[in-house]
């Protein structure tokens, strides 16, 4: 009752995907395996009690002592990577100080990568006999069940073709449509209607929001793979302490939508490049917050993405937009910091293209007005990094601007035209 820390043992969504496209570059095997019970490897450092559990004697006011972590037991995800990590390290293993679930070894026939999600991990690199090595290493130390090459992990199946690694949750959006309980069979061309805004009074209020709930929660978890609905997810997601009748009808559109696309796939092409360029850009506000959108990409591949309302009202559109900006770079830095654990040399600057030519001039300016003085921290970090080679600002047109996906609706056309820049495959690609 005394415990006052919470922690979570699981890989960054943007690690797993980096690591999947890198594998895809340097054509990678990449296999799972899973641990037995894993919680019951932890061993405590504190000293907790228990009640008896039924059908043991005891006398009155006696307690259980444990000796080792029990599943319930909230030490218990801590305790078992704490164990993992004693194990892992001690076979030259290395934790990443910029994803603390990536562990990385360098032998001298090449790398070898494992990410760490509780007790599902998956391995990769290109020293064949040394991952053999680490399996059999971790068969000593814990139960272990090998379940081969990557296929199916975190409800995300993964398939190889020449192409690169397929990505897909078709099998999650059927059971997302089966909650639903769609009464027809119609499909929407896109996510949300054009230039629509909701606000909390629009409709009556839902007698029980509880299905309204689960559906967006259900659609969060989506987006790892659906870039395509990151927007109109975060529009919905603004809803979910009082939805109303109107939002739930937007969350119905986007499973038409899911129905038409179930089998859409993301691909990681084995072709593209490991150079970083990315997309920054902001939505008009609906009441008086913009929304930030970027984008990140690793060659051909879409690594990460953000959709996400700003936190305080901008003085301008040229500070939403900075502030959109640092944003973006912060990610960059840390993608610079993580593809570098994964032997991954980025000697160039990353592009970051944008389309404001305001924002993009005081970047470059060293000298602060009045009417830019109030985004001087966000400047100054943006600036920095800008100055050190970090990043680079070339300007990107509106039409050509990737980033507009993740800050407003569009028409069916702008759509799909946005969708095809993201390397998402339809069913019927080959």
């Amino acid at each position: 009752m005394d415990y006052e820390e919470t922690f979570a043992l699981v890989a960054k969504m943007t690690t797993i995907r980096t690591l999947i496209a890198v594998a895809s570059v340097r054509q990678w095997n990449i296999s799972q395996m899973d641990v037995k019970n894993a919680f019951l490897n932890g061993e405590l450092q504190e000293e907790v009690y228990m009640v008896p559990p039924q059908g043991v004697s005891h006398n009155q006011g006696e307690v259980c002592k444990l000796k080792k972590a029990l599943y319930g037991l909230k030490q218990a995800p801590r305790a078992w990577f704490g164990k993992f990590t004693t194990v892992i390290t001690s076979i030259r293993f290395r934790s990443s100080d910029h994803d603390s679930a990536l562990f990385v070894k360098t032998t001298h026939h090449g790398l070898i990568l494992l990410l760490l999600y509780i007790d599902d991990m998956i391995i990769t690199g290109d020293d064949t006999d040394g991952i053999n090595d680490l399996k059999l290493q971790l068969s000593k130390q814990f139960e272990m069940k090998d379940l081969g090459t990557l296929r199916y992990f975190l409800g995300i199946e993964v398939a190889y073709s020449p192409r690169g690694y397929l990505l897909s949750q078709s099998k999650y959006i059927s059971n997302i449509l089966e909650q639903a309980r769609l009464s027809d069979t119609r499909v929407a061309d896109s996510p949300l209607e054009l230039n629509v805004k909701y606000a909390p009074s629009d409709g009556v209020p839902l007698p029980d929001p509880t299905l309204y709930r689960t559906l967006v929660g259900s659609l969060v978890y989506l987006t790892i793979t659906r870039p395509d609905i990151a927007y109109v997810v975060h529009v919905v997601s603004q809803f979910v302490v009082s939805p109303t009748t109107v939002h739930w009808a937007a969350v119905l559109r986007i499973c038409r939508y899911l129905r038409g696309t179930q089998f859409q796939s993301f691909l990681f092409p084995s072709t593209s490049s490991l150079k970083l360029s990315a997309y920054s850009d902001v939505g008009d506000p609906t009441d008086r917050k913009s929304t930030t959108g970027y984008c990140i990409f690793l060659g051909d591949s879409l690594i990460s993405w953000k959709s996400k309302k700003q936190d305080i009202v901008s003085r301008s559109s040229t500070k939403s937009e900075y502030r959109a900006m640092a944003s973006t770079t912060t990610e960059i830095v840390w993608l610079r910091w993580l593809l570098s654990d994964m032997s991954v040399i980025l000697s160039e600057p990353t592009p970051m293209y944008c389309d404001n030519k305001s924002a993009t001039q005081i970047a470059h300016n060293s000298v602060f007005h009045e009417r830019t003085k109030h985004i001087e921290i966000d400047c100054h970090f943006t600036r920095h990094h800008l100055k050190h080679g970090t990043i680079t600002l070339p300007f990107v047109s509106s039409a050509l601007q990737i980033a507009d996906l993740f800050t407003k609706t569009h028409s069916v056309k702008r759509f799909r035209f946005l969708i095809d820049k993201l390397s998402m495959l339809s069913a019927n690609a080959s």
